[in-house]
């Protein structure tokens, strides 16, 4: 789950037609599917739109009336329509002698102008991409100011050929914090954009978009490969991490300062006093703490995450559902060193066939079909089977044994008109999101579909009325505390949800946002759910319901792991902030990111821990984080497999304000 779709992931547009024209039709396409369209109308300089998009149960929907200028861009617009899970969406923009004004339902405000900046609306459609596109290309460094603040950059990437046509790919920058890539032809004429996970082109081009998308795919490695290059810090000598003290997860405890040499992608020693190599590279770690390298067990990769998992200390992540393609050639860039990014285990996704099937997914038409994915799933070295909402229940229990049968386990959503101890008992080894384990004892599940956005109102409606002595509930812990099944709650990507209000900065998310990109963050600033505001003290009441379910998980000892499903790395930081809110000590939340995972996925000979002969998957931190887990956000220094990262350098090469100050590296040579 997305919560938050980027401006430009799904973008198209044209600035072609006259008055009067007919309309203009667009396709969203995800992975070959038609999930939505762009419908634009154009009369003169007034230009409206119709934006919608349907998967999983949600998306935006979107109209907009935009008054353009003489020189094309926008100095009026008015939006309406609901964001991608239901919430309102209203917005006005007018641009006049100088000055911009703009009100949504989320901020609103005043900024000096010149006519030559280009409104970006937070919840509307793709299409003002259409209106500053020509605009930037014109300029001397194809750059152009935003509103209310930032700016847009292109670069060139290359000439393709599409539909028969030879169009110019761009990336932009500046946006959010990976490059959007967009079509133009050659007088700058916008003609679709593309990514790896969305399509949107011309209605004739749809069979067009599942190559496009692979395109996209490419060309993000391409710039990452070159960022890769340059930000990867490699040395064919043993490098001595001085002065730090070393967790030791399992214990909690913190050793006494001492000295950790790497060689060769391995730890080669852990002990005090040793002096400084003969020849080698020396890092002074200043007295602040190794960690070994963290876990993010929710997540759907994409290339441009690799920075981000890793400036967050994030070493190792687990894929739950993505384009076999795509991630196939993410995961070999990543092994080949070419690509930076933490090492990828795989879930295999298996859904079934409905109106509300989650597309760019494997969907099952049939059980026998279901068991072949299974057995391909298996034979191409996947880890995990992920089971989907509209999976019909009765085929769990056959799905669950064959995974079982080969050596894979079960985890995922419960599905629609089933129950969480159902789907223990016909064999998950693991409930995804705590919404899916916890609106069983919620709602009708004979009768009330989990597949819409029923399945997030209900949670923020209905949580606090669980109560945690219920006889259900603690057979279900009991059932899952028996067969050893694990949870991974993304409860701070749930938090976000149901805390989210119009213009707020929620507790989730006030440690990070300021340093992202502005459209970012006006894009986290937004309310998600439609909350009326008699329902506000119930969702609240509701949120903190739910850190009281985690630690009653935790109390009756079932094995909980992390997972984000939001934002990489900052996210990763935030579910352990939860964690920690929720009442888990430090030291135990600690223990679950990195050993206890480790356990989980039997990687525990190799990750996890600090010790001679592991890899060397190290994160520096200053301070305690046995205190406070907050302090994971301020790294100074990340190793992957020997490789060094700077966080700093990551975040700044992406468009991010770094958390903390790099540690300084000198190398040492003993000449004869």
């Amino acid at each position: 789950m997305r919560a938050h779709l980027t401006f430009l992931a799904l973008a198209a547009a044209t600035t072609s037609g006259a008055a009067q024209a007919p309309q203009e039709r667009y396709v969203v396409m995800s992975s070959g599917q038609d999930v939505g369209h762009l419908l634009v109308t154009r009369s003169g300089t007034r230009v409206e739109t119709e934006y919608r998009v349907d998967e999983n149960g949600r998306g935006p929907k979107i109209r907009e009336r935009w008054q353009l200028g003489p020189d094309g861009l926008p100095r009026e617009l008015t939006l309406s329509g609901t964001t991608t899970y239901g919430s309102p969406a209203k917005e006005s923009f007018r641009l006049r002698n100088g000055r911009a004004e703009w009100r949504t339902l989320n901020d609103q405000g005043a900024v000096a102008a010149g006519s030559a900046a280009a409104y970006l609306p937070i919840e509307g459609s793709p299409y003002p991409a259409a209106f500053y596109l020509p605009a930037l290309l014109a300029t001397p460094d194809r750059t152009l100011p935003t509103l209310p603040a930032g700016s847009v950059r292109a670069e060139r990437v290359r000439d393709v050929r599409v539909g028969g046509v030879t169009e110019t790919v761009w990336a932009l920058w500046g946006l959010g914090l990976s490059p959007d890539f967009v079509l133009a032809d050659s007088t700058g004429r916008w003609k679709g954009t593309i990514s790896s996970g969305y399509v949107v082109v011309p209605e004739e081009l749809a069979g067009e978009s599942e190559a496009l998308g692979r395109l996209a795919a490419g060309l993000e490695s391409e710039l990452l490969a070159g960022l890769t290059k340059r930000l990867s810090h490699r040395w064919d000598r043993p490098v001595q991490l001085r002065n730090v003290r070393v967790l030791d997860p399992g214990s909690g405890a913190l050793s006494e300062p001492t000295t950790v040499v790497t060689f060769g992608g391995r730890i080669t020693a852990v002990a005090p006093d040793l002096p400084p190599p003969d020849s080698g590279m020396v890092i002074d770690g200043e007295g602040g703490t190794l960690v070994p390298g963290l876990f993010d067990m929710h997540v759907h990769y994409g290339a441009w995450d690799g920075p981000l998992h890793l400036a967050a200390g994030v070493t190792t992540v687990r894929d739950m559902g993505n384009t076999d393609v795509v991630l196939d050639g993410i995961v070999r860039g990543i092994e080949s060193g070419r690509l930076m990014g933490p090492r990828v285990r795989r879930a295999g996704f298996i859904e079934g066939r409905s109106p509300f099937s989650a597309e760019g997914s494997f969907i099952a038409d049939s059980l026998p079909a279901a068991l072949d994915a299974v057995r391909r799933y298996a034979t191409h070295g996947y880890q995990l089977v992920k089971l989907y909402n509209s999976l019909p229940p009765d085929w769990v229990a056959p799905i669950a044994t064959e995974a079982h049968r080969l050596g894979l386990t079960v985890a995922g959503h419960v599905p629609a008109f089933s129950s969480s101890p159902r789907a223990v008992r016909d064999g998950y080894d693991e409930i995804t999101h705590i919404n899916q384990l916890v609106l069983s004892f919620l709602i009708d599940t004979d009768k009330e579909d989990t597949r819409t956005p029923f399945r997030f109102t209900a949670l923020g409606l209905r949580t606090a009325t669980l109560k945690l002595d219920d006889p259900r509930f603690q057979a279900l812990v009991a059932e899952m505390l028996k067969r050893g099944v694990a949870h991974d709650p993304t409860l701070a990507t749930f938090q976000s949800l149901l805390l989210a209000r119009p213009g707020v900065t929620t507790v989730v998310d006030s440690a990070w946002l300021d340093h992202l990109p502005g459209p970012e963050q006006r894009r986290r600033r937004v309310a998600l759910l439609d909350i009326k505001p008699r329902e506000d003290s119930v969702y609240l009441a509701s949120s903190q319901r739910l850190r009281e379910v985690l630690k009653y998980l935790f109390d009756r000892g079932i094995r909980l792991v992390p997972g984000t499903d939001d934002i990489s790395g900052v996210m990763l930081h935030s579910e352990l902030e939860e964690w920690q809110r929720a009442g888990i000590p430090p030291r135990d939340v600690l223990r679950m990111a990195t050993l206890g995972t480790a356990q989980l996925l039997g990687l525990d000979h190799e990750l996890g821990s600090i010790a001679r002969g592991k890899r060397a998957d190290l994160v520096l931190v200053p301070g305690d984080p046995t205190r406070d887990v907050a302090v994971l956000r301020q790294a100074r220094l990340v190793m992957k497999d020997g490789v060094v990262y700077y966080p700093e350098e990551l975040h700044q090469a992406i468009g991010m304000r770094p958390f903390a100050k790099r540690v300084a590296a000198r190398a040492v040579s003993m000449s004869p």
